[in-house]
């Protein structure tokens, strides 16, 4: 059973995500911010920048 877990845990480590699946994650996420009055007009680039830019690390792990 460990031996299953550690070779799935190996090919999700391996595959790479694409752009176009982190730039929906960073749409979704900043939509909820926009819905919750977190994100303003003025502070949607910046906003929008550091959310893709922190799922394309973490997936990444970089």
């Amino acid at each position: 059973m460990n031996d299953a877990r550690n070779n799935t845990s190996k090919n999700i480590e391996k595959s790479d995500v694409s752009n176009e699946t982190i730039l929906k994650f960073a749409k979704e996420i900043t939509v909820k911010f926009i819905e919750v009055g977190r994100v303003t007009p003025a502070t949607f680039a910046h906003t929008f920048d550091n959310i893709y830019t922190t799922i394309a690390n973490s997936v990444r792990n970089r």
